[in-house]
């Protein structure tokens, strides 16, 4: 085990900590839901909280590492989801009381590549109402908070990915964009944030907002983040 704060740490240098057996997946998550317990619900970045389930992914990546079996950069990593990508037994609100009891009997195509390569959803993150709104605000969740300064926005509708990312509780995060709603928290919130070209991401199992725009986008700490995230769900 290495000392240092893991929440502090992004992808590329968790994955390789990871990977040399310096860490544990167990570990890293335990320090991000520590981190998570420390902000929330302050900042309400997060409509669901996974750590039961994040626990049990990291301690299946675990076992496949120690066998030897390390198959790439998110192996172990907890990732956070705007709560518009249908994740399978787990509901997915879209950041609105009428679909606050869906969950879902599949997951959507990107849930699917990040449990494929390995990766641990620690939670389904805050959103504005359908993605309908540039703004933090939701009148059904309440605010998300922007974490430097929490009287000022945190942009949306990727809301809580934005607060997430930026003040630690996850190393990376996904969310769409149809007129900015990706690239405004990012900038709001100090991070990296993609729109990809349209189609390059699968939309499928994403309760969409306008079909014809809709793009979906990592937000991260750096461009290589956003890169390594890019490869993996294009």
């Amino acid at each position: 085990m290495v000392n240092v704060n893991l929440s502090g740490l992004n992808v590329i240098q968790l994955g390789n900590l990871i990977r040399l057996r310096k860490i544990s997946p167990v570990e890293v998550a335990k320090d991000f839901l520590r981190r998570i317990d420390m902000l929330e619900p302050r900042l309400n970045a997060f409509i669901t909280r996974l750590d039961e389930h994040v626990i049990r992914s990291a301690r299946e990546a675990e076992v496949e590492i120690m066998a030897g079996r390390y198959i790439g950069p998110f192996h172990g990593i907890p990732v956070g989801l705007k709560d518009l990508f249908w994740t399978k037994g787990i509901r997915t609100t879209s950041g609105s009381l009428l679909d606050g009891e869906f969950v879902p009997s599949e997951n959507s195509a990107v849930a699917s590549r990040l449990e494929d390569a390995g990766a641990s959803i620690i939670g389904k993150l805050h959103m504005t109402e359908f993605a309908f709104d540039g703004t933090s605000r939701n009148h059904h969740y309440g605010p998300a908070l922007n974490p430097w300064d929490t009287t000022r926005m945190a942009g949306g509708s990727s809301s809580g990915s934005g607060v997430a990312v930026a003040s630690g509780e996850v190393p990376i995060a996904l969310g769409t964009d149809t007129g900015g709603s990706v690239r405004v928290p990012a900038s709001l919130c100090g991070i990296t944030g993609l729109k990809p070209t349209y189609g390059l991401i699968s939309r499928f199992g994403v309760t969409p907002l306008s079909g014809s725009m809709d793009h979906v986008g990592p937000l991260a700490r750096t461009v290589e983040d956003a890169g390594i995230m890019l490869n993996l769900l294009s």
